[in-house]
């Protein structure tokens, strides 16, 4: 499970039929201790009714799809709005 902001929504023309009715939001993937942008950011449809500029929860892959009743073809799904989170850096070691 990752963090991200939503930044933007994506609007097409044309679709596959499997993502139809289906929100896509563009999301800027964030680290969770500082919340500072990894990577680029990327399209996810969402699960949850996410607004511009919150927070979210997303997953990739196989559990993208199932995030959805009818399985759509989508490798990113948001499945959660974030209120907050508390984290402990724990890339560094004890007593460093």
């Amino acid at each position: 499970m990752k963090l991200a902001r939503v930044v933007g929504r994506v609007f097409c023309a044309r679709q596959d039929p499997g993502i139809d009715n289906k929100t896509l939001l563009l999301i800027q993937p964030l680290r969770w201790e500082d919340e500072s942008p990894v990577g680029d950011p990327l399209v996810a449809a969402d699960a949850v009714g996410a607004g511009a500029s919150e927070k979210v929860y997303w997953v990739a892959s196989r559990e993208a799809a199932v995030a959805f009743k009818d399985v759509p073809p989508v490798d990113a799904a948001v499945v959660a709005i974030v209120d907050g989170h508390q984290v402990k850096d724990f890339r560094q070691k004890e007593g460093s």
